[in-house]
């Protein structure tokens, strides 16, 4: 036997892998075709959605999109396809799209009265919702995505006393009155924590504003407003409706519930019995009574305990009815999130010798906000999709306007197209956030 060892000087080259464990064939045999019984299930969901799509493509795509009433639809569907079934009658959205969006908000500024001068003409449809609808989606951008310009940010300081100027109406004092409370606010802190303490400062700073919200705002309002007039028609709550009714209470109940929400998760774990007290039985009470009793008790029970000739607008009701109930939700979503810190970072924030804030702004809360992202996301879209809920008390959401289109006796009979209409609508909110989502959470994910 030889003892003589061959030793390879040289590598050989590398080979490419099998056509079929790479690219589509290669995905396909690992996640469809892996195994006889995965063939077998992969094959029959593919004849399973086959019959799916096969129906519902043609019932969406072989449709009608100009008649004037579901009589004329079955008309052309007949004349067309030799009969009604199996086919959509988009003539009602054609029809009735604009409804649905604005419900039955005035069109065109010009309508109501105003005067742009001479050879201005008028402004394009719908411009106060639109324009308001494009100022949010700046206001958030900067929120969202750090990357953008800081100061756009400003933006996002006026947006809500800008908005509800636009979207009602009337003089832009009260709103840039309303905004100047918190100015008040800000500037007693400033000069009264140096002289009475923190907790005198905070007291008198949050006293101010609402004297001046309560008491002076009107009068100084009117009086500005006879000096130098700077209004828009006003506009009745009664006339929102439709998507935009929807966007706008959920834009406001989901911005101002996060942060109701972490006070309250914060005051519910607070040592002071007082606080812990106040909030535990308002989240508790929250979470126990259902949306839609909230929201009777916002139309009609409240007007019985104000006082009489007490205006209190429906749709500001509806909005801090709904802000209520997702500020409780929200509160045990953030407080999930804060148990889920282990008791070290607490410890650390500590030894760093922070005080109770400077340790929840730092470290405790962005470490928290970040582990709740699913739950407070999940949270946000739900109460979206609850903003329906208003047509029980009379709003005309996407869906009370849907009822009122069928009464008319033009599209009488018609189901389907309306709430596939408005599905889609409410899918192209969700499906964002839902993104949004996930993308915040790749991005915060520092564990690579």
């Amino acid at each position: 036997m030889s003892d003589v060892s061959f030793v390879r000087t040289e590598m050989l080259p590398e080979k490419e892998p099998p056509g079929s464990s790479v690219g589509v064939i290669g995905w396909m045999r690992a996640n469809l075709f892996d195994g006889v019984i995965n063939s077998i299930l992969t094959i029959l969901s593919l004849i399973f959605c086959y019959f799916v799509l096969e129906g519902l493509l043609s019932w969406t795509f072989q449709s009608v999109w100009n008649a004037s009433s579901l009589t004329e639809c079955r008309e052309v569907m007949v004349a067309t396809w030799g009969k009604t079934h199996g086919h959509a009658c988009w003539a009602v959205i054609n029809d009735r799209w604009l409804q649905l969006l604005y419900g039955f908000y005035p069109p065109y500024p010009a309508e109501a009265g105003v005067n742009f001068g001479e050879g201005t003409g008028s402004w394009p449809a719908y411009f106060r919702p639109n324009l308001s609808f494009v100022l949010l989606l700046i206001a958030v951008a900067p929120v969202l995505f750090d990357k953008l310009p800081r100061k756009l940010l400003i933006v996002t300081a006026v947006y809500p006393f800008l908005m509800p100027w636009l979207m009602w109406g009337g003089s832009l004092w009260g709103p840039l009155m309303v905004a100047a409370g918190f100015g008040i606010g800000l500037l007693a802190y400033r000069l009264l924590t140096p002289v009475i303490g923190g907790l005198g400062g905070i007291i008198v700073a949050i006293a101010l504003p609402v004297i001046w919200w309560l008491f002076l705002v009107g009068s100084v309002a009117a009086g500005l407003e006879s000096v130098v007039s700077i209004s828009i028609p006003e506009v009745e709550s009664r006339k929102f409706g439709g998507f935009m009714l929807s966007i706008l209470i959920g834009v406001v109940a989901i911005g101002c519930s996060l942060p109701i929400g972490i006070v309250l998760a914060l005051g519910r774990q607070s040592d002071l019995m007082i606080v812990k007290t106040l909030c535990v039985g308002f989240i508790e009470f929250i979470r126990g009574v259902p949306l839609i009793t909230l929201l009777f008790v916002a139309s009609v029970l409240l007007n019985i305990f104000l006082p009489p000739g007490t205006e209190f607008d429906i749709i500001l009701r509806v909005l801090i009815m709904v802000t209520l109930f997702a500020s409780a939700y929200m509160a045990e979503v953030v407080r999930g999130g804060l148990a889920a810190l282990p008791k070290g970072q607490y410890e650390g924030a500590d030894s760093l010798g922070l005080n109770y804030w400077q340790s929840q702004r730092l470290i405790i809360m962005p470490q928290a906000l970040k582990i709740s992202i699913p739950g407070i996301v999940s949270t946000f879209i739900g109460v979206f999709k609850d903003t329906t809920l208003v047509s029980i008390i009379g709003l005309l959401d996407p869906l009370g306007l849907s009822n009122a289109i069928r009464a008319d006796a033009a599209w009488n009979g018609i189901y389907w197209e309306l709430f596939a209409f408005i599905a889609f609508l409410f899918f192209v909110f969700c499906f964002g956030m839902s993104r949004y989502s996930m993308y915040l959470e790749r991005k915060l994910h520092k564990g690579h």
